[in-house]
């Protein structure tokens, strides 16, 4: 399997790029939202996903380790080719479509072209506690610069509760209000545990 390419970036598009490594040149088929994230300078280092089929080998690329998670996550579900899932990393973000899961919005899974109202209650049915295993492993980190979140949780843990359970009730009091006061935020806490 190849799991990592790093070379000279030769060409890129929003869909794919050509990777030069040793002399041999990789086409990877990647999102738009990794396309964003391409670095300036010639030289790169992207994640893969090699696919491997009766009529083809392909390679998916991905700046970000946590990307390329979601779309093998993705494309473990019933009805989710590889094509549909690099669609809907090109409509959201990696964490756009977790919250989605999490927060079971249907309509915005079922916006992304190519997916119907069954599907995308299967991409929740099926994903809602592996992506909840990402954000318990630390691969995505919804309010990594945020302090309030980290004060917070260090007030509750001096007092004696458990950080799971914590985590997932300031992480919900932060997704209804970002910029709650560390205060109100320990409170609001307090009363849900």
């Amino acid at each position: 399997m190849i799991t990592q390419l790093n070379g000279r970036l030769v060409s890129k598009t929003p869909t794919t790029l050509v990777v030069d490594c040793s002399g041999v040149g990789y086409e990877v088929h990647i999102s738009l939202h990794t396309y964003g994230h391409l670095p300036e300078d010639e030289h790169i280092c992207i994640y893969t996903h090699h696919q491997i089929r009766e009529d083809a080998h392909t390679l998916y690329g991905f700046m970000e380790e946590v990307e390329r998670s979601v779309f093998r996550l993705l494309i473990s579900v019933s009805g989710i080719g590889a094509n549909t899932a690099r669609m809907m990393l090109s409509s959201m973000t990696p964490l756009e479509v977790v919250q989605a899961i999490q927060t079971d919005n249907v309509v915005a899974i079922q916006a992304i072209k190519g997916i119907g109202a069954k599907t995308a209650q299967r991409v929740i049915v099926d994903l809602r506690d592996k992506v909840t295993g990402l954000l318990e492993e630390g691969e995505i980190s919804v309010f990594s610069s945020n302090t309030h979140r980290e004060e917070a949780l260090s007030a509750l843990s001096v007092l004696g509760y458990p950080l799971k359970q914590t985590q997932k009730i300031v992480d919900a009091l932060l997704q209804v209000e970002p910029s709650m006061p560390v205060e109100r935020l320990i409170k609001n806490a307090l009363n849900k545990l």
